[in-house]
């Protein structure tokens, strides 16, 4: 299993905020979709960050309410790290551990074509080892 296949399930839509916009309004836009981060990139992605709930937090925790008027663009996680289509699902796990974050953005052709999230990693990972298990039993019933 790789990226592709991650996307396929899930569905590939990104939400790409600009550099720009609040905390807050990126915490109304999170809220409303039902998800844990957006992306923000202005003209290149070379520039593109990760703006996470914990980002919007640790703003909080430092300078109080205030900081929710401050850009995305200052309080993003840059660089951030992406994957291509082709990648493995345990290539993601392993990077997703090692470095410590929650989403990988996927990138073809230079454009963002979705996001993949550890519970997304860890939800493939299951459905992998009991499909393995499920084929396990039906050899060892069929031989016995």
């Amino acid at each position: 299993m790789n990226a592709a296949h991650i996307l396929k399930a899930k569905g590939s839509g990104v939400v790409i905020v600009r550099p720009e916009v609040s905390l807050e309004e990126a915490a109304q836009i999170m809220t409303k979709r039902g998800i844990g981060c957006v992306l923000v990139a202005g003209d290149d992605i070379a520039s593109a960050g990760i703006l996470s709930e914990r980002d919007i937090v640790r703003e909080v925790a430092l300078g109080g309410a205030s900081r929710l008027k401050m850009p995305v663009g200052e309080a993003m996680t840059h660089p951030i790290h992406t994957c291509e289509p082709r990648d493995s699902v345990d290539h993601l796990m392993g990077v997703m551990t090692a470095r410590r974050f929650r989403h990988v953005p996927v990138v073809e052709n230079g454009e963002f074509i979705g996001l993949v999230s550890i519970g997304d990693v860890v939800k493939h990972k299951i459905a992998e080892a009991e499909l393995e298990t499920e084929a396990m039993r039906a050899y060892i019933t069929s031989a016995g």
